[in-house]
């Protein structure tokens, strides 16, 4: 028993939204000849919206609002959409085991599927807290967020918490996310993590200060440089409180667990090359085996503004941006260029909105108001007399734009304290000169949030950038 396709994309997530869209709009195949097989038994959705609307209290964002493409301002790629576009949806559906020689995938049920072009787009799952030890986290108040199913068990344990207290283990993009959404649903929440702030790979000391204290103001407790070591139970096996490493009892109605990710390789471990653990790409997205590109979480590609190092970026703009360029590779390979992907991360939580861009390397310089409540600061990365990073929280568009530029640029600095005096304007400033053609390109811009979608106003990105709790090479 089997099927077979020419073009197979296996993963149901972002990347396999936006890959669907390409192909519809480049034509280049025929009815039936592509499917996206997916454990989900939604079409592709904006997971970003898990984060945020998704858990809001009043109104919240119900899918079909947030399927892809509405994340990019684009269409609303709902079942009905694909059945018209001529893709088979294979939903609910897990792959087991996939032999890329032969071009066949076998799923739990038993049935082969043939491919002649493979996209994986696996994406990456949360990693749970039984790798480090930590027994327990099946209980009915501990909760994750990945996928769909994840942010229904959240809800679940939101509406019956209300008042209560709420452990959140984990610093990073979900943990931070997830302490806003508990906040705005009245819930009293203390987050753990083991280093000294929050969004430690990103973050430095002076910008994570500031969160901190803003969240602070919104009730929340910061417990750091700790871990969790174990759950006290009830007779009915719910968590009553968390234990820590330096001997404190946490009371818990609910616990949230965001301690990072790892990207879903295993299918293809042993057949395709891996690095940075993701499976390795060049820059058309294709793999070790030329009929099977990578997209997403998944893939480990090289960045040109780094010289050609290979990363893999856990973010949902690299998400679209590899999924699309992928596709356009495929259908079109002597005019594609390879990828050109300036790294892009934003959140936005309460009233807050940030965005980076580049490589958080070099020396530092801060500029800007730390003190509002209604914010305007930023910082600047500088390596070998270079923009290397750029941050900048409550700026507006252009502010944005300017700062992808210089960072793109890798704009020169010659005057460290005149940086931090002009600040923002120096970007300002130095996007509006005209340059050399050096033969880069500048690229697409980054995807700016700055409409409603998914039901959620400014909608907001999850990411679990880099983070990982407590790294394996920290034991607990």
């Amino acid at each position: 028993m089997g099927r077979a396709f020419v073009y197979v994309v296996l993963g149901g997530g972002v990347a396999a939204g936006y890959a669907a869209l390409e192909f519809a709009r480049r034509g280049g195949y025929s009815r039936g000849e592509l499917c996206i097989i997916s454990e989900e038994a939604v079409a592709p959705y904006e997971r970003p919206a898990l984060s945020k609307g998704y858990l809001l209290p009043e109104d919240p964002s119900r899918l079909p609002k947030f399927h892809t493409c509405v994340g990019a301002n684009d269409e609303l790629l709902t079942t009905k959409w694909y059945k018209e576009q001529g893709i088979e949806l294979v939903l609910g559906t897990r792959v087991i085991s996939a032999d890329v020689r032969r071009k066949t995938l076998l799923t739990a049920t038993g049935e082969t599927i043939s491919y002649k072009t493979l996209i994986i787009a696996t994406g990456a799952r949360a990693l749970k807290l039984e790798e480090f030890g930590i027994s327990g986290s099946d209980a009915a108040n501990i909760c994750y967020l990945r996928n769909l199913e994840d942010a229904d068990k959240l809800v679940n344990a939101m509406s019956s918490c209300s008042g209560g207290n709420a452990v959140v283990i984990g610093g990073g993009y979900i943990g931070m996310e997830c302490a806003a959404a508990l906040v705005t649903n009245k819930i009293k929440v203390t987050m753990v993590f083991p280093e000294k702030h929050c969004m430690g790979r990103l973050f430095t000391e002076k910008i994570a200060e500031y969160y901190e204290s803003y969240y602070t103001s919104k009730g929340v407790t910061f417990t750091k440089g700790t871990v969790l070591t174990s759950f006290e139970k009830d007779s009915t096996g719910k968590v009553t409180s968390v234990v820590l490493r330096d001997g404190n009892h946490l009371p818990a109605d609910m616990v949230v667990v965001g301690i990072g990710i790892r990207a879903n390789t295993s299918l293809f471990e042993g057949q395709l090359l891996m690095e940075k653990g993701g499976i390795k790409v060049n820059g058309q997205m294709q793999t070790s085996d030329s009929s099977v590109y990578a997209v997403g979480d998944v893939a480990a590609f090289p960045i040109k503004l780094f010289d050609g190092d290979i990363r893999r970026l856990e973010h949902v703009d690299s998400a679209r941006r590899t999924a699309r360029h992928a596709v356009a590779a495929i259908l079109e390979p002597s005019k594609t260029r390879d990828v050109d992907y300036l790294p892009f991360f934003y959140s936005r939580v309460f009233t807050l909105s940030w965005q980076f861009y580049g490589d958080n390397v070099g020396e530092v310089i801060h500029y800007g108001d730390f003190t509002s409540n209604s914010p305007m600061f930023g910082a600047y990365w500088v390596s070998k007399g270079q923009i290397t990073g750029a941050f900048l929280e409550g700026g507006n568009r252009d502010d944005y734009e300017a700062l992808s530029v210089v960072v793109r640029r890798k704009t020169k600095v010659s005057d460290m304290p005149e940086l931090e005096r002009q600040g923002l304007a120096f970007a300002i400033q130095e996007s509006k000169k005209d340059v050399p053609d050096s033969g880069v390109t500048l690229g697409e811009k980054p995807t700016f949030v700055w409409y409603a979608t998914a039901g959620v106003v400014a909608a907001v990105s999850i990411s679990a950038f880099g983070y990982w709790y407590g790294r394996k090479r920290r034991r607990w």
